[in-house]
């Protein structure tokens, strides 16, 4: 995912491979599919990298790690609600994972669904409060949820702005 402050790249250490070197249904070795998908992924590749990666999710579906990148493939692929599955499913096995919460809260905010992105992205901050592209996103989407409440009922405007005829 391109959020943040890390130029692109993901701004956590690098997690281990997939434990299991298998092979696809179609022969391929796991591993290389993980490996070229993270390599193209990190050249700006994100639709070619998820295609990758969706082969080696198929054979190593319990794999985190592939998960992880796959999730990432698909939201700078602009699949959000893909990314968005497959990141829940990585906060289903480990909830305190916090970058799964981020991408989660950051997929599902994409998607149009700014309640339950506030809710992931704050157990992030939570978990990591000195991420600052933790921190701009949920106040993003904390400003996004106010504008919306204010769309819907004018007369919570705040007082300042009644007064100003705005």
């Amino acid at each position: 995912m391109t959020e943040g402050s890390a130029g692109g790249q993901d701004s956590r250490q690098a997690k281990e491979p997939p434990a299991q070197y298998g092979r696809d249904a179609a022969g391929s070795d796991t591993y290389d599919l993980y490996r070229r998908g993270l390599d193209l992924l990190g050249r700006g590749s994100a639709a070619a990298a998820a295609q990758l990666l969706e082969r080696a999710a198929a054979a190593e579906p319990e794999s985190r790690s592939v998960l992880e990148a796959l999730a990432r493939a698909q939201f700078d692929a602009g699949h959000y609600a893909a990314a968005a599955g497959n990141f829940r499913r990585i906060v289903e096995a480990s909830p305190s994972d916090d970058y799964a919460q981020f991408g989660l809260g950051l997929a599902l905010a994409r998607t149009g669904d700014p309640r339950a992105a506030a809710e992931h992205l704050a157990l992030a901050v939570a978990m990591q409060p000195d991420r600052r592209h933790y921190t701009d996103a949920l106040r993003s989407v904390r400003a996004t949820l106010r504008a919306r409440t204010q769309a819907q009922n004018p007369s919570t405007e705040s007082p300042e702005r009644k007064t100003r005829g705005v």
